[in-house]
């Protein structure tokens, strides 16, 4: 029996899939993540179902949508008895780890997650639950004790992702390594990366616009949109050259069958959701723009995965676990809701995902002082299409001949018929998963958050938390 591979998962916090060279953006640098294409498949139409960090990084680990898991807003903990990818691999006989930003264990926001199943299946863990201060970066490892780490977080990061990779084992291993950039803040990036870019030569998309809400919390420095975007693509090109060294560290790296790493190692980037950076005058996720969410899907397998290859396959972060779990030759659970694609990812002929079900099912923090309220929706491979749980119809935009989604087609009635597929489709999906499309009040009441949501209300906005009544 040849040796399972090695996975390799590397994703970042609020990075969107059109930032990157080998997708056309030239203003960004991204060599080593152009190299990794190259080197394998790229997925230009990847998205995140539920486009905000804790809901996203509970689908990139359990393949289940966030009705069955119970994690339906930031900062709401992954239940203990929810069954993992880490778990899985584990008890296969993998090495695992998790290294960077977990934000799975509720709040507060410093607290110590112990070994145990709070961990779900990661053994070697050097994480921090959430926190975006990339020159005071820290982490936990297995005692309560905070270690600061030196310099711009993700390097150190990088540092023990790498210790990480060339310890001797038997096993296989599974390492997930979550940095927090380019989220903000943005201009928490070192100056040598800041000095690539000059502010007024970038081209900013051509929905780029004045903010809609004053209302968002930014820091000071953040507040100037071309310095921002600037930033922004310095996060992305420090992330990038992270991604070069552990790429290296693949090729030098020996197993004990003496072969290098990088031959059978699954290396995956992405990231958990993107950022609307004043795109519809708008900022930050947890809407159905394009912006927000459509993220970065790289995956090089050497020898099974095609390489070079662009595929505009449809993949939502529900469906990352099943697919990988069956690359690595493991059976995928029944309860996982995502779709397996390995053998599209292996460049076979196969059945594939018609739309991607979107949505935000608890409208909170940046969304809530713009204005949004709880949206249902679908990307097809031409059409988004969202609405709010009230019934009011809200965007329809033909990604083909309108790219950056200039001209919602809500209301006109050429595409009426348009329209009213693309809700029969959704309420398929709302069908499929159980979702009653009910108020964000009425969904914490019905899966028995109450207690925990007032937690987090407390903990996150401590002058005026919206709290709910315990009937």
């Amino acid at each position: 029996m040849s040796r399972r591979p090695n996975l390799l998962f590397i994703f970042a916090d609020q990075m969107r899939g059109m930032d990157m060279g080998c997708v056309g953006n030239k203003d960004v640098l991204t060599p080593n993540l152009d190299r990794l294409a190259e080197e394998g498949t790229l997925f230009t139409r990847a998205y995140a179902n539920a486009p905000v960090c804790t809901p996203s990084r509970a689908m990139l680990l359990t393949g289940k949508y966030p009705l069955k898991t119970k994690v339906v807003a930031n900062d709401l903990p992954l239940p203990e008895n929810e069954r993992t990818i880490g778990e899985i691999l584990r008890d296969a006989g993998y090495r695992t780890g998790y290294i960077g930003k977990w934000h799975l264990d509720g709040v507060p926001r410093d607290r110590f997650t112990p070994p145990g199943p709070r961990r779900h299946g990661f053994e070697f863990w050097a994480a921090w639950n959430c926190a975006h201060d990339y020159f005071n970066g820290r982490i936990y490892r297995d005692t309560p004790e905070p270690i600061l780490l030196p310099g711009y977080e993700p390097i150190a990061q990088t540092d023990i992702a790498l210790e990480f990779l060339s310890q001797q084992d038997e096993r296989p291993f599974a390492l997930f390594l979550s940095f927090g950039p380019p989220h903000d803040p943005y201009w928490q990036v070192p100056e040598n990366y800041q000095r690539l870019y000059d502010p007024e030569r970038l081209t900013l998309r051509p929905n780029v616009k004045e903010p809609v809400s004053p209302k968002v919390p930014l820091h000071p420095k953040d507040r100037e949109i071309r310095r921002t975007i600037a930033n922004y693509y310095a996060h992305i090109t420090a992330l990038d050259e992270q991604v070069g060294r552990l790429l290296r560290a693949l090729d030098e790296i020996k197993s004990l069958n003496e072969t290098k790493l990088s031959e059978n190692t699954i290396v995956v980037f992405t990231s958990d959701h993107g950022d609307m950076l004043w795109s519809q005058g708008m900022l930050k996720k947890q809407q159905p723009y394009e912006e927000a969410i459509n993220i970065p899907l790289i995956v090089r397998w050497t020898g099974r995965v095609p390489k070079g290859r662009v595929s505009e396959q449809l993949v939502g972060i529900v469906d990352l676990a099943p697919t990988l779990l069956a690359l690595m030759g493991l059976p995928v659970p029944e309860d996982m809701d995502g779709t397996d694609l390995s053998a599209h990812f292996l460049g076979e002929r196969a059945s594939e995902n018609a739309s991607v079900f979107l949505m935000d099912l608890v409208t909170v923090d940046e969304a809530f002082v713009q204005g949004l309220r709880e949206w249902r929706g679908i990307r097809t491979s031409r059409y988004t299409y969202a609405r709010f749980v009230d019934g009011e119809e809200w965007l329809l935009y033909d990604n083909l001949n309108d790219p950056y989604q200039q001209q919602n087609l809500i209301h006109d009635p050429s595409f009426a018929s348009v329209k009213a597929s693309l809700d029969a489709e959704l309420k398929r999906w709302m069908q499929r998963v159980g979702d009653e499309g009910l108020s964000w009040q009425e969904l914490i009441k019905r899966l028995d958050l109450v207690e925990l949501w007032n937690e987090r209300e407390k903990a996150l906005h401590p002058s005026n938390p919206r709290t709910i009544e315990n009937e």
